[in-house]
């Protein structure tokens, strides 16, 4: 009889704790679809600061904005942590053109990320269209001396995944500079990373490696149609000839700073949940989708709790974080913090995948986290969330080493994201205002689950 009763608390616990979940949830995505501030805060992240390019006046500006929006909204600790991070103007417009039989073609260009200046005067040099890094060494030093390497391998258009044809495809943006200047290259330009065919260049970072100073070569991106033109005309006439000016200059480092909310806990106030993204984005726009949506969703996930008088067990941050496109030193300066002040962090949650419909998300983890997640997928069916993968999760979070902790990103619909992605279309009127906030009340409710219940 005792064992019946025992079953029958429990069974009823667990009914009365899911029937909780259910309506806590439901709280939350109401809330976000008509109350929330994040399109707004978007807006003002957009269209009156800009551009928020580490280590400019736009990133000063952006710090001080979301720390005061964080200020309003009654949490118990608003603060900055100091961190030094690159600065690389990127100058006056970048012009190339091709030069094929006395005729120009003006082509649409943009320096990557840290790289050196042409002379004043430009550099014109043949090219050589590669479609791999490999394929260097197949060329070797004789055919590459002195000509412009051409990176010219398109987004794989078969993975669904559209992360998957990024990654797949990134590292001749990233090395190829690097790697070209081994065999004599005098610069080199990458076919921009996106499916769409089109006339925006797609910035990022890119590394020299460890080349001396004096081997650097200057490096850019060209558009998606300028990529196929020029490969279109290297087959007719191999010898044309590509123009490229480029003004970039890289100075010392200098100061600047994450911005951190923290609601305490009130039972575990030593364990620490974050969520967040990065504060910081490229220069040709205002990096809406990468990630002032990351940025706002994140904030909005704390304003949800205040809102919803929702008193979390540990203690919850919001945290965004400064230069993770150009060297992730935010990130790396939270984590040797959270050692130096010797914090033990559960979880942590990213949004640095644009600001599309929320699909669900990925999850670093071991196999009793990921069984206990995958029994809340329930709850998010009727918001339509249901991707729960083990993979990536952010750059950002992805440097903290507590002894025990789960780390999730959330997923959107990659479909289009590549189509902005550090390119100067990635601006406010990119951003849907429903798929924004969809996206902060899903982040929010994964939240409210690990608080209640925890990891394992």
């Amino acid at each position: 009889m005792k064992k019946i009763v025992l079953s029958v608390l429990l069974f009823t616990s667990i009914i009365y704790s899911q029937s909780n979940d259910q309506q806590m949830l439901k709280n939350i995505y109401n809330y976000s679809l008509t109350k929330s501030n994040c399109y707004s805060w978007l807006d003002d992240l957009s269209n009156k600061i800009g551009s928020r390019m580490s280590g400019s006046v736009g990133a000063e500006k952006g710090v001080a904005y979301v720390k005061a929006q964080l200020e309003t909204l009654g949490l118990d600790k608003v603060y900055l942590q100091e961190v030094m991070v690159p600065k690389w103007v990127r100058g006056e417009k970048e012009t190339a053109y091709i030069l094929d039989n006395k005729t120009k073609v003006n082509i649409p260009i943009c320096a990557l990320g840290g790289s050196i200046a042409t002379s004043k005067n430009g550099l014109t040099a043949e090219v050589i269209e590669v479609h791999s890094l490999k394929e260097l060494e197949t060329l070797g030093i004789d055919k590459i001396k002195g000509k412009i390497v051409f990176y010219n391998r398109p987004f794989e258009p078969e993975n669904i995944d559209a992360f998957k044809s990024y990654g797949n495809c990134v590292d001749q943006r990233y090395y190829g500079a690097r790697d070209a200047a081994k065999y004599g290259a005098v610069a080199t330009i990458v076919r921009s990373m996106n499916f769409r065919l089109d006339d925006f260049p797609h910035t990022g970072a890119q590394s020299y490696g460890d080349l001396p100073k004096e081997q650097y070569v200057p490096t850019a991106a060209i558009s998606t149609n300028a990529a196929e033109l020029l490969s279109k005309k290297l087959k007719e006439n191999n010898t044309l000839k590509f123009f490229m000016k480029l003004s970039c200059q890289t100075f010392d480092d200098v100061i600047s700073y994450n911005v951190v909310g923290e609601i305490k806990g009130f039972e575990h106030p030593e364990k620490i949940m974050i969520v967040g993204g990065h504060l910081d984005s490229w220069d040709l726009a205002d990096g809406s989708h990468d990630d002032g949506a990351g940025v706002v969703q994140s904030i909005e996930v704390i304003e949800l709790f205040k809102k919803l008088n929702y008193k979390p067990k540990n203690t919850i941050r919001v945290v965004l974080f400064m230069n993770e496109e150009f060297g992730s030193r935010g990130g790396k300066k939270y984590e040797e913090l959270s050692k130096t002040y010797k914090e033990n962090h559960i979880f942590a949650l990213e949004s640095d995948a644009g600001g599309f419909s929320p699909r669900g998300f990925s999850f670093e983890c071991d196999g009793v986290n990921f069984e206990k997640i995958t029994n809340w997928k329930y709850l998010f069916e009727p918001y339509l969330i249901h991707s729960f993968t083990i993979g990536e999760t952010g750059s950002d979070i992805g440097h903290l080493t507590s002894a025990k902790i789960v780390k999730a990103g959330l997923i959107p619909d990659s479909q289009r994201y590549f189509d902005y992605h550090h390119a100067a279309n990635d601006k406010f009127d990119a951003v849907n205002k429903r798929e924004l906030e969809l996206g902060a009340a899903t982040m929010a409710s994964l939240m409210y689950l690990f608080d209640q219940y925890g990891i394992d």
